[in-house]
C-alpha cells in the first residue's frame, strides 16, 4: 500500500463516497412517501440519510482540513444517534430504560466536545507538539462515541422482544456497519498518531453498507431475506477463524520472545516455531478436535443440532451407492446411521426367520464377542417400545429400561459399544446397529432420538425390501427348477402314451415280423430319447436351441406323422422338398406335440392333417383337426400360458413349450380355432440360405422302418 501514489487512494474515496451519497440520496427520497415502513424512526432515517449524503460530499472532496469536515462528521453521529433513541421508541423502550437517555446525553456532548476542540485548533497558533497532542485527544473522543454507539446498538437489538427483533434486525446492521468501520480507523490512527489515509479512502464501504441494509429494511420482502449459513459453512467459517487466531497468537509470542532473547533470539525463535508446529501437526488433525468443535457449535449457533436436508442425501447418497466397488448393503445401513453421529463404526444385526438379530455386517468396527447376537427378550423390548439403548448410561446404573430387561452382557461389556439402534418396518424388528463411540462422545437427547428412529424406520424398509427381492429370486429359481420338471414330465408322458400304444398293439400284432422290426425301431428311438433327455434338462423352460443347421423339411414331417403308427388318423396331406435352417429333434418335437394335441381334441377316427409347403421365403407346416376347437378368449388368454390346461391331468406346457421352440428357430407358430369346428395350428420356419436341388437325386418313398424312426 504504501507505494501506490496518493492520487490513487483520492480517486478511490471519490468513487466509493459518490456512489455512497447518490444512494444515500436515492434512498432518502424513495422513503419519503414510505417513512412509516421503518416505524417511529422512519423521519429521521429519512433526514440522517439526506445529511450523510451531504457528508459524504464532504468527504469526496476531502474536506477533513478545513472546518466544514469535523462540522458535518459531528453533525452526522448525533442525527444517526438520534435515530437509534427513536428506534428505542419503536417499542417504548425509551421511557423504561433511563440509563439509554444518559448514554445519548453522554455522547452527545463528547460530540459537541469534539466539535470544540476542533473550533479552537482551528484559532489557535499551530506547532507540531500541538497538533500532536490536538490529534489524539479527538482520535481518542472519537473512539469514546463508537464504543458507545456500538454498545447502545448492541442493547437495542439484543434486549429488544422476539416480535420486535424481525424490524429491528436491518437497521441495526447498517448502524453497526459505519460504526464498526470508524472504531477500526479509529485504532489505527491512535495507535499510528497519523491519519490512516489509505483505510479512510475505504470509508465509503460502510455508508454503502449502511445505505444497503437500510433499503433492505424498508422494503416489503424483508421478512423472508434471511441470512441463514449451513453448517458446514459455519464449521468451516470457524476453523478458519481459529486458524486465523492461532497465527496472530504465535506471531504476537514470537515477537514478545524477540524482546526478551537477546543473544539467544534466533535459538528461542527456532526452538519455538518447532514445537508449536508439532502441536499443530498432533492437534489441528485430531478427530476429537473436530468433533468438540462440531459439537459446541452446533450447540450454540443453530437452534437444531442437525442440517436435516444435508443428512438426508448423505443417508440417500450411503444407501443409493451402486456399482462394483460399492459395499454391500448391510455395511451401508451401518455406515448411513454412523456417520449421521459421527460414529467411526458400527455393526448390524439381523434377525432371521424369527430368530433372535444375529451378526449379519459391520462397518470399521468388530465386536468384541464371537457371539455379537440380542437375546429374545432384549430384542422384543426395544421392539415393542422402539427403545434407543444408550450404553453408557447403563454401565452407569442411571438408566434402567422398563420391565427390568437387561442388555445383553457382551455389549455393556465392550467399552467400544456406544448405542443400540432398532431398525423397524411396520411394527416389526428388522434388525439393530450397534454404533462404536465417537471421538467425542455425548449424551444423546431428544433430537438424536427423533432423527435415529426416524433414520432406523428408513433403513429397516431397504432392508425388507431387499429380503423380500431375495425371496422373490429365490422363488423364482423353484418355480424354473418346478417349470423344467414338468417339462420333463410331459416329454415322459408323451413317450409313456407311445409304450401304451405299442403294448396294446403287440397283443394284437406280436406274430408279424414287420410289426416286431417296427417295434424295435420305435422301442430304439425312444430309448434315444429317454437318454437325449438328461442333456436337455438346462434348455426347457427357456425355448432355447442347442444347433441350427440346414435340413429336408419334408423329411421331419414324414418322421413326425410315423410316429403314430399306421392308425390312419394322422395323414400327411401335402408335402413339398423344402430346406429349412432349424433343429432336427425341436421341430421334430413341436409337430409331434401339435398332432398329439389334435388327436386329443377329436373324436376317434376323425383325422388330422399334417402338411409342409412352401409360403415365400418360409416354410409353413399346417396341422388341422376337427375337435372341438377353442373359443378366441381361450386362444388370446390361455393358450400359451404355462399350466393352463384343458386337458384333465394336462400339464398346460405343451404348446407354451412349442412356441418358445418356434421363436428359438427364428420362426412363428400361430392357431386359428373354431368352437365345434376344429383348429388349425401354423407354424413357419425360415428356409435355408441355399437350397439344395433334388433334380438329380432318385426320391423314393421311405419305408415303414424307417418311418416308425
Amino acid at each position: 500500500m504504501e507505494g501506490l501514489p496518493a492520487d490513487f487512494w483520492s480517486v478511490i474515496a471519490l468513487l466509493l463516497h459518490m456512489t455512497a451519497a447518490i444512494g444515500a440520496a436515492t434512498l432518502a427520497i424513495w422513503l419519503w412517501p414510505r417513512a412509516s415502513r421503518l416505524g417511529a424512526a422512519g423521519g429521521a432515517c429519512m433526514f440522517a440519510l439526506a445529511f450523510t449524503a451531504v457528508w459524504s460530499l464532504a468527504e469526496a472532496i476531502e474536506l477533513r482540513g478545513i472546518i466544514a469536515g469535523p462540522l458535518l462528521e459531528t453533525g452526522r453521529n448525533l442525527i444517526w444517534l438520534f435515530v437509534v433513541y427513536k428506534l428505542f421508541a419503536g417499542d417504548a423502550r425509551d421511557a423504561r430504560l433511563g440509563p439509554v437517555r444518559a448514554v445519548l446525553y453522554a455522547l452527545t456532548f463528547v460530540e459537541l466536545l469534539l466539535l470544540g476542540l476542533d473550533l479552537a485548533h482551528a484559532q489557535a497558533v499551530s506547532s507540531p507538539a500541538f497538533d500532536a497532542a490536538v490529534f489524539g485527544l479527538g482520535v481518542m473522543l472519537r473512539l469514546l462515541v463508537t464504543v458507545g454507539a456500538l454498545v447502545l446498538v448492541h442493547n437495542l437489538y439484543g434486549g429488544a422482544p422476539p416480535e420486535t427483533r424481525l424490524a429491528l434486525r436491518w437497521p441495526t446492521a447498517g448502524l453497526a456497519a459505519i460504526w464498526i468501520f470508524d472504531l477500526n480507523l479509529y485504532t489505527i490512527a491512535y495507535l499510528t498518531a497519523d491519519w490512516p489515509r489509505e483505510i479512510a479512502a475505504l470509508r465509503g464501504l460502510a455508508t454503502v453498507a449502511l445505505v444497503s441494509f437500510l433499503a433492505i429494511g424498508a422494503s416489503q420482502g424483508r421478512d423472508v431475506l434471511r441470512l441463514r449459513p449451513s453448517r458446514e459453512a459455519t464449521f468451516q467459517t470457524f476453523s478458519l477463524l481459529l486458524i486465523g487466531s492461532y497465527l496472530v497468537a504465535m506471531v504476537l509470542l514470537a515477537q514478545w520472545l524477540s524482546f526478551f532473547g537477546g543473544d539467544f533470539e534466533r535459538l528461542i525463535n527456532l526452538a519455538f516455531l518447532t514445537v508449536t508446529t508439532a502441536v499443530a501437526l498432533l492437534v489441528l488433525p485430531s478427530r476429537r478436535l473436530r468433533g468438540w468443535l462440531r459439537v459446541t457449535l452446533t450447540k450454540h449457533l443453530f437452534q437444531h443440532r442437525y442440517d436435516y436436508r444435508e443428512e438426508w442425501l448423505r443417508l440417500t447418497r450411503t444407501i443409493g451407492a451402486t456399482g462394483p466397488d460399492a459395499p454391500p448393503l448391510g455395511e451401508r445401513v451401518v455406515q448411513a446411521l454412523a456417520d449421521t453421529m459421527g460414529s467411526p463404526g458400527g455393526a448390524l444385526l439381523v434377525c432371521d426367520e424369527g430368530e433372535s438379530p444375529v451378526l449379519a455386517a459391520r462397518w470399521n468396527w468388530i465386536p468384541a464377542s464371537s457371539e455379537a447376537t440380542l437375546n429374545t427378550s432384549f430384542a422384543s423390548f426395544i421392539e415393542r417400545e422402539c427403545f434407543i439403548a444408550e450404553l453408557d448410561s447403563w454401565r452407569a446404573g442411571a438408566a434402567t429400561p422398563p420391565g427390568g430387561v437387561p442388555a445383553p452382557e457382551w455389549l455393556l461389556a465392550d467399552q467400544r459399544a456406544w448405542a443400540v439402534v432398532p431398525l423397524i418396518h411396520y411394527d416389526r424388528l428388522v434388525g439393530a446397529v450397534v454404533l462404536a463411540r465417537p471421538p467425542q462422545a455425548r449424551k444423546l437427547d431428544w433430537e438424536d432420538f427423533d432423527l435415529l428412529r426416524v433414520i432406523g424406520q428408513q433403513l429397516a424398509s431397504y432392508l425388507a425390501e431387499n429380503a423380500t427381492q431375495e425371496a422373490l429370486a429365490e422363488a423364482s429359481q423353484f418355480d424354473e427348477f418346478n417349470r423344467r420338471i414338468a417339462f420333463v414330465m410331459h416329454d415322459i408322458k408323451n413317450l409313456a402314451s407311445q409304450f401304451s400304444l405299442l403294448a396294446r398293439n403287440a397283443e394284437l400284432h406280436a406274430e408279424k415280423k414287420a410289426f416286431r422290426d417296427d417295434m424295435i425301431v420305435t422301442l430304439r428311438s425312444s430309448s434315444e430319447k429317454l437318454n437325449a433327455l438328461m442333456t436337455r434338462l438346462s434348455r426347457y423352460g427357456s425355448g432355447s436351441i442347442e444347433k441350427l443347421e440346414p435340413l429336408w423339411a419334408d423329411e421331419v414331417a414324414r418322421t413326425a406323422v410315423g410316429r403314430f403308427g399306421d392308425t390312419g388318423q394322422v395323414l400327411l396331406a401335402e408335402c413339398e422338398p423344402l430346406c429349412v435352417t432349424a433343429s432336427r429333434h425341436s421341430l421334430e418335437q413341436v409337430l409331434v406335440h401339435l398332432v398329439q394335441n389334435g388327436l386329443d381334441a377329436s373324436p376317434s377316427g376323425n383325422p388330422v392333417l399334417l402338411s409342409a409347403v412352401r409360403e415365400g421365403g418360409q416354410a409353413r407346416f399346417d396341422v388341422v383337426d376337427s375337435g372341438s376347437g377353442m373359443s378366441p378368449e381361450f386362444v388370446r388368454t390361455r393358450l400359451f400360458k404355462p399350466f393352463v390346461s384343458t386337458k384333465s391331468g394336462g400339464f398346460g406346457i405343451g404348446a407354451f413349450e412349442a412356441r418358445e421352440l418356434v421363436r428359438a428357430m427364428r420362426g412363428r407358430l400361430d392357431v386359428e380355432s373354431r368352437e365345434g369346428l376344429g383348429t388349425r395350428f401354423v407354424v413357419r420356419i425360415p428356409l435355408a440360405a441355399h437350397q439344395e436341388e433334388r433334380a438329380n437325386l432318385h426320391y423314393q418313398q421311405p419305408t415303414r422302418s424307417e418311418k416308425a424312426a
